[in-house]
């Protein structure tokens, strides 16, 4: 683990204590981009994992990004319906174009488009999960009520 150095990772870092969250971006030699790589690296569980998981609303074109606990599968009938939509799945243009962001390096906050955002209940269960900063090698701590503010998003059921 080292201190943040790729630019996206950085600009993440920067939006971070733009909004008054004092948590260190760090990165990893190793991948981050799935919850299990992640928590290897991090020493933790992979519940604690906040994973990014984006779909495309089927008639707003609208990305739509989960941020669930690693260890829940998200159900996309009840994200679907808490959007009032039905999903398609993202392929990796529609997620960078969408977020700014590759797929395994989703952050849950400086999306370069405005997205619909959901954030599952079942992250606060901890008092630290780790969510990607921008990069499949960065993540950074908060706390699940920090994230929320952050976000603006509300607690939703998402889990299958």
């Amino acid at each position: 683990m080292k201190p943040a150095q790729h630019p996206t990772a950085l600009r993440t870092a920067q939006l971070l204590r733009d909004a008054g969250v004092d948590a260190r971006v760090v990165e990893f030699e190793q991948p981050t981009r799935t919850s299990a790589e992640a928590a290897v690296a991090i020493g933790c569980s992979v519940a604690e994992i906040a994973k990014s998981i984006v779909f495309r609303g089927a008639n707003s074109g609208r990305a739509v990004v989960v941020v669930a606990s690693g260890d829940n599968r998200v159900s996309e009938a009840k994200v679907a319906a808490s959007v009032g939509e039905p999903l398609l799945r993202a392929d990796a243009e529609f997620v960078r174009t969408a977020t700014g962001y590759v797929i395994g390096g989703v952050a849950p906050i400086g999306h370069v488009q405005p997205v619909l955002l959901l954030l599952d209940e079942d992250l606060r269960r901890f008092a630290i999960v780790w969510a990607a900063a921008g990069t499949p090698y960065s993540v950074f701590p908060l706390s699940p009520e920090q994230l929320r503010a952050l976000t603006g998003a509300e607690w939703s059921d998402v889990r299958q």
